[in-house]
């Protein structure tokens, strides 16, 4: 019994010096990344998943002024982000729109 309390006590110290050890990520001290992104400023992770307010309307507009033209096929994913296909130069491309207002061509 003695044998089964000692090992008890030993088993319940490592446990908490185990959970003693953790450390959680710090937070960026910079803050370099806006809550919202401006065309000439984006998320250089971008798209990222997140819950997405901006409307349909909003999303499209936001992505015809970071230039892409004839956009199509405007639909938010299960992640959040808004997907489209659209042109640049003349050329065809798929299109996202996080968040935080990010507009990246895939």
């Amino acid at each position: 019994m003695k044998n089964l309390l000692m090992a008890a006590a030993v088993v319940a110290f490592s446990a908490t010096s185990v959970f003693a050890q953790e450390t959680k990520p710090a937070a960026n001290p910079d803050g370099d990344t806006p809550a919202v992104a401006t065309p000439s400023d984006q998320n250089a992770t971008a798209p990222v998943e997140g819950a997405n307010s901006f409307t349909e309307d909003q999303a499209k507009d936001r992505i015809v002024e970071a230039g892409y033209a004839d956009v199509t096929e405007l639909k938010l994913d299960d992640q959040g982000v808004w997907q489209a296909k659209a042109t640049k130069d003349g050329k065809p491309v798929m299109v996202s729109m996080d968040y935080q207002g990010n507009v990246v061509a895939k």
